[in-house]
């Protein structure tokens, strides 16, 4: 994206990343929750910022409703729209990395390219990318929304796994079946991933 400011200038200040992270204990890294609609994404998030919470770690969850609310409430579902959805995300959770901050994010991000993006932006070390693998038939079951009832009826359009594609990571650092697995138990498998990784330690 060609930026419309041309007279701006990045400001490091005077604290480093590093600086940071010993502040908080640990190293600040993005976990990247990608999955169906009520494939069980954001649960998970909660309960893993939770553990680290309890941990004393510093985190924070974005979750995709959430983000609509506010810093994405002019886009709509296309796939353009999704691109800039994630691009402004991949923007915010850097800063919070910078900050040396566990940013937990659980967004649909359909597409690999967009997920890439934020991967590159972040830094391959810093980014781990969750699959929360769920059958669509499972996730329509689940749906507290019902908005797998509205898209297969045609009400909504663009919609995740309907009408629209979604394309799997093709390495992630970890797949969770969330049909065969608990959140806890979940989470858990995210926990040692961070350790194994020196994100955290026991």
């Amino acid at each position: 994206m060609t930026p419309k400011s041309t007279n701006v200038t990045w400001f490091d200040g005077y604290l480093t990343r590093r600086e940071r992270e010993v502040l908080h204990g640990h190293k600040g890294a993005v976990i990247w929750f990608t999955g169906l609609s009520a494939s069980g994404k954001s649960t998970i998030a909660h309960y893993l910022e939770k553990m680290l919470h309890e941990r004393k770690c510093s985190t924070y969850s974005f979750d995709g409703d959430n983000v609509r609310h506010g810093l994405c409430r002019d886009l709509g579902f296309c796939p353009e729209d999704r691109r800039e959805n994630i691009r402004r995300i991949g923007e915010m959770v850097r800063l919070f990395v910078d900050a040396g901050i566990i940013a937990i994010t659980a967004f649909i991000s359909p597409y690999k390219a967009d997920r890439g993006v934020v991967r590159k932006l972040v830094g391959e070390e810093r980014f781990f990318e969750v699959y929360v693998q769920c059958p669509v038939e499972v996730c329509a079951i689940r749906d507290p929304k019902g908005l797998y009832q509205r898209a297969m009826a045609g009400v909504i359009k663009d919609f995740t796994g309907v009408s629209a594609p979604y394309e799997p990571p093709e390495n992630p650092a970890l797949v969770i079946r969330s049909d065969a697995v608990t959140p806890v138990e979940a989470a858990e498998e995210v926990i040692e991933v961070l350790n194994r990784a020196r994100v955290i330690s026991d």
